[in-house]
């Protein structure tokens, strides 16, 4: 029994950090998605996205002729750890919607 509670402890640790990376890219590829939709709609994507991006996230919006790309990256922190986070990242493409006269 002594012998497996390191391995237990190492599963749910393992366990713990899936499911916040789980979390975090998520909430990245909600926020890529708003930004996308917004920036298609001549809106501003960027203050879209940061209403459902984690803390500490970049959002990057790309426009390329009738497309509009959103990346949102994000750290994602497993509590009670001092490791370096885990980068995730999630992308949206959304079609440009033709401006009215």
């Amino acid at each position: 029994m002594a012998a497996a509670t390191p391995a237990v402890v190492l599963l749910l640790f393992v366990g713990v950090a899936a499911v916040a990376a789980t979390q975090t890219k998520l909430q990245c590829a909600d926020a890529a998605r708003d930004a996308a939709l917004a920036a298609a709609r001549g809106q501003e994507g960027s203050l879209s996205a940061k209403r459902t991006a984690p803390d500490g996230a970049t959002i990057t919006i790309q426009v390329n002729g009738d497309t509009v790309t959103a990346t949102v990256t994000a750290p994602a922190r497993v509590v009670g750890t001092r490791l370096p986070p885990i980068e995730v990242s999630a992308s949206a493409v959304a079609a440009r919607e033709p401006e009215l006269p």
